[in-house]
């Protein structure tokens, strides 16, 4: 079927944006992470001297680099709506928080709808695939202190062994508060079939929407950040903890992401803004850390119950549009989150400016040994 003009016009346009957005992409990155970067090797003074100041203003550059990256998709008009509970009432509490995962975009979703969260964003941990180590991004993730985990069972034992160490080493010592992981271990397009078949064979739920999780890393950090109990038996990492004097991991934020007709939003679609302007409804249920076992099988139970529970909301957000009410209410309260334009220009124009800076410096430099 041939195009009409209007129809080739259109299209004309969406390339022309997208390869509009993709070079501002490029030159965001080309000027953001190396300033990113070189800040924190000026900066390598005042660590050795005051490390709380150093992490701190790292965690500040860190949020700037996420808030640019949410700007990519929220100036396409890729907006978040909020449901459930509140979770700017425990942003300055330690919290882990347990993400479905169905696309790239998950992240970037994430990185949007968390930044008008108080200290979370730059007091954060992720845990992502190793391959994200390889990205742009990667760099900064690992100066951050992010966790970059290999998937498979060839790798599961010694990954988690590493985690432990990493979680020691890095999360309290950088002042980090929420931990954030996706427990399916990969796209739900991916997983969605063995996951299934491993349900079938377990006579476990059928799941569509979600797939069943992983225990293992959520084991791991809980017994490694829960403070120790009041009877003096520590849940893990109970030295760490001491020192810093921090009341351990308080919560749990069960945390669901659900794209209009089930169809997510990948990176490629965040960079190049193609799709039309999509909301993206993310649903917040927060557990006390208190309420979750930490017997393996009862950790387990636990898990799969809170999957289950994301089934039940996706299931009912695709048929009605909308997330479900709490229990013992009538009626499902939504939330519009926002950011600022003036904010978000105001980090792209500190970012290109520090480029230019930092570009000036080499060139005296330069001038002044050659």
């Amino acid at each position: 079927m041939a195009l009409t003009l209007e129809q080739a016009r259109r299209a004309g346009c969406t390339c022309l944006k997208a390869l509009l957005r993709f070079a501002f992409m490029v030159a965001n990155n080309l000027v953001a992470i190396p300033s990113y970067v070189l800040y924190l090797i000026v900066l390598q003074p005042l660590r050795m001297l005051d490390s709380k100041s150093f992490w701190y203003i790292e965690g500040v550059l860190f949020k700037w680099l996420l808030a640019m990256v949410a700007s990519w998709g929220w100036w396409a008009g890729y907006t978040v709506v909020e449901w459930g509970d509140d979770v700017k009432a425990v942003s300055e509490d330690e919290a882990m928080v347990l993400v479905n995962h169905q696309a790239t975009g998950d992240v970037c979703t994430l990185m949007m709808c968390l930044q008008d969260k108080g200290t979370v964003v730059r007091q954060m941990m992720w845990l992502m695939d190793h391959i994200f180590k390889y990205t742009n991004f990667g760099i900064v993730s690992l100066i951050h202190g992010d966790f970059f985990i290999r998937q498979g069972k060839t790798h599961r034992d010694q990954q988690l062994v590493l985690l432990k160490d990493h979680l020691e080493k890095y999360y309290r010592s950088r002042n980090r508060k929420w931990i954030v992981l996706f427990p399916e271990g990969g796209f739900l397009r991916k997983r969605r079939e063995t996951s299934q078949a491993f349900a079938k064979k377990n006579n476990l739920p059928f799941l569509k929407h979600v797939t069943l999780p992983r225990l293992g890393a959520t084991q791991v950090i809980l017994k490694t950040l829960v403070a120790p109990q009041e009877n003096g038996t520590p849940a893990g990492g109970d030295a760490v903890i001491k020192e810093s004097k921090s009341k351990g991991l308080q919560w749990v934020i069960d945390t669901t992401i659900a794209y209009p007709k089930g169809e997510p939003i990948d990176i490629q679609t965040w960079i190049l803004g193609y799709r039309q302007p999509t909301v993206t409804h993310v649903h917040y249920r927060i557990f006390p850390v208190k309420d979750v076992p930490a017997e393996p099988e009862a950790l387990t139970d636990w898990l799969y119950q809170r999957f289950i529970e994301k089934e039940d909301l996706l299931t009912h957000f695709y048929e009605t549009g909308a997330f479900p009410p709490p229990k013992g209410q009538t009626k499902a309260i939504s939330r519009e989150m926002t950011l600022s334009n003036l904010w978000l220009v105001g980090i792209q124009s500190l970012a290109f400016l520090s480029g230019g800076m930092w570009y000036c410096i080499f060139q005296y430099l330069y001038h002044c040994l050659f």
